[in-house]
């Protein structure tokens, strides 16, 4: 059978899982987020904490499933979700104990590295491999902090 080749069932119907698909999330009308950072040992005024309303894109390549796709849309835009309206940090960062004191913990994503559109780009991925089906094979995550400033793998 040709690769990618639909095969009819005894009942006539056409099995379609199984069959690998890219599904494209924000790639031409970006998931928006707000979110404020500082980048702890940066030498330049990104030290200071400040805010962007990021523009994420994300590319998923799987096996379709029962349901016909490869992922649920729900799913991708809840786990980039977590990070709407927080302040994202490096562990270390005196702000962690600032954000505890003040009751506001719960607004703040510690992260191990800083947080730069590229790591945040690594780490969306990264939860996404472990948190979609197993049908899922690739990921790629672009994270656009400013128009200038895009950080991700290509897709």
């Amino acid at each position: 059978m040709t690769p990618g080749a639909l095969e009819e069932t005894e009942s006539g119907v056409r099995d379609l899982t199984g069959h690998e698909r890219t599904l494209h999330v924000g790639r031409d009308r970006p998931i928006r987020i707000s979110a404020g950072h500082r980048i702890l040992h940066h030498d330049g005024k990104c030290s200071r904490p400040h805010g962007h309303n990021y523009e994420i894109a994300v590319s998923i390549t799987g096996t379709l499933s029962e349901e016909g796709w490869v992922v649920d849309k729900g799913d991708i835009t809840s786990i980039i979700d977590e990070w709407d309206h927080r302040f994202l940090v490096e562990d270390g960062d005196p702000l962690v104990d600032a954000f505890a004191a003040a009751g506001d913990a719960d607004g703040l994503v510690v992260l191990d590295h800083p947080p730069t559109a590229e790591v945040m780009s690594l780490l969306l991925e990264e939860k996404f491999r472990e948190r979609l089906p197993d049908n899922v094979t690739d990921v790629s995550v672009q994270v656009a902090e400013t128009a200038e400033l895009c950080g991700g793998s290509e897709f």
